[in-house]
């Protein structure tokens, strides 16, 4: 091995823990202006595979080497000289491969650097570039929850295994809760005072917009769901019963900024508060009739797929997958015997759902300890999360790799906290 190769050499790191509840070790490193760094749990590689070669399989090599660089090389000396001279254009595609919070480091290094970030050229390269991997937002309120309390978010990066913490005092100190994430974009609804109220923001660039009211403006259950190919967003507010009105469907569109109304939802009886968006379409359980509702975004219309559940489902979730796959997720069994959870995925041909997957026992053992525990469901791509209220664990589960893996460093983050993926991108806009 030479020199520069010597320099260059990572340290294998320690195992990840194998119990779940053991508490993540602590690393130390230079705070970020903007983010703060949390607690990074250390992960597990293969053996022969440095970290860098772990890290840049999960989130791309270029991305990879970058992150790596910047996690274990903080303190490695580098030519000044070298970084000044380079041309713009090199520096805007080197930076675009960066991880998105591992930018902030970067940000001090000088005024240039600081302003490369807000330059659209830079922002052309980093939509160009493929997403860096999942990431876990948590949303809890401090205090006793008021609508004084300040909010605390942070953001877990599952292939850099880092924590980070996202400052939210720029939104207004409303009664917020978290609706979800979709592109880089970030949507909370709650009250102001008696007024119901929308807010989508971009986390990154601190940019926000409250939403006009809806023609009912009651509160309502939110989906949001980014266009990047139009380079807008849309929030979708399903049919619901307030008091003894149904209210019908409306969708706000950031395009024309303005709520509009479509058809009501037919008479059902809903199975649970649950939905799942994708490949423009929204789904809901209903119990009568039995199946899905469905709702086409383009059309604007709801349809009936008589799609029967499994039998013995106690609990279901539906998450929302890569494309047009739809999945099921729900424990089987009874309350006084043994208990299972599965997953199942809609035949669109067949119109059924088709067993796909059933969590290990101590797996299942491991996150619900009580046979009537309550538990959260949702997915991003081909990801599906467990994550336990009582327990504070996350399980991760990977539909194409068949693999289950915990989510390290998490029980504290899981308690009274909301919780959603999140996709970390620049630039997504919100006008």
């Amino acid at each position: 091995m030479d020199a520069a190769a010597a320099a260059v050499a990572v340290p294998p790191r320690a195992a990840r823990p194998t119990s779940p509840s053991r508490p993540p070790k602590a690393i130390r490193s230079t705070k970020p202006r903007g983010l703060d760094e949390d607690t990074a749990a250390p992960p597990a590689f293969p053996k022969g595979k440095s970290p860098s070669s772990a890290a840049a399989g999960g989130i791309g090599i270029g991305a990879g080497s970058a992150a790596s660089l910047l996690l274990h090389h903080a303190d490695v000396p580098m030519d000044a000289a070298v970084w000044a001279g380079l041309p713009d254009d090199l520096l805007l595609e080197v930076l675009a491969r960066v991880p998105p919070f591992l930018l902030f480091r970067l940000r001090p290094v000088s005024r240039r650097w600081e302003a490369i970030l807000h330059d659209p050229a830079f922002l052309a390269a980093h939509a160009a570039v493929p997403s860096h991997g999942p990431c876990l937002l948590t949303f809890s309120r401090g205090g006793g929850g008021g609508a004084h309390s300040p909010p605390h978010c942070s953001v877990l990066s599952i292939p850099l295994h880092a924590r980070y913490k996202l400052p939210f005092g720029f939104l207004p100190p409303w009664d917020l809760w978290l609706v979800g994430s979709s592109g880089g974009l970030v949507c909370f609804s709650g009250f102001d005072r008696a007024a119901f109220r929308t807010i989508v923001c971009n986390p990154l660039t601190q940019a926000w917009r409250v939403l006009p009211d809806m023609h009912y403006n009651q509160q309502r259950q939110l989906v949001l769901t980014v266009d990047r190919s139009r380079r807008s967003f849309k929030v979708i507010a399903a049919s619901d019963v307030y008091g003894d009105k149904t209210l019908p469907t409306e969708v706000y569109d950031s395009k024309e900024n303005k709520w509009s109304v479509h058809q009501m939802m037919p008479a059902v009886n809903l199975c649970s508060s649950k939905m799942a968006f994708c490949d423009s379409r929204l789904y809901l359980e209903t119990l009568s009739p039995l199946g899905l509702m469905m709702y086409k975004v383009d059309t604007g219309h709801w349809e009936h797929i008589p799609a029967k559940f499994p039998r013995s489902l106690l609990d279901g979730y539906l998450v929302a997958g890569a494309r047009t796959r739809l999945y099921l997720v729900g424990r089987i069994g009874l309350y006084s015997t043994l208990q299972s959870m599965r997953i199942w995925e809609l035949d669109h041909s067949r119109t059924g759902w088709v067993e796909i997957s059933r969590m290990p026992p101590r797996y299942f053992r491991a996150l619900l300890r009580l046979s009537a525990e309550r538990f959260e469901c949702f997915g991003q791509d081909n990801l599906i999360c467990f994550t336990s209220w009582n327990q504070g664990k996350g399980l991760l589960y990977d539909v194409d790799k068949k693999s289950w893996s915990w989510i390290a460093g998490c029980a504290s983050q899981l308690c009274n906290s909301q919780v959603c993926f999140y996709e970390p991108r620049f630039d997504t806009s919100i006008f």
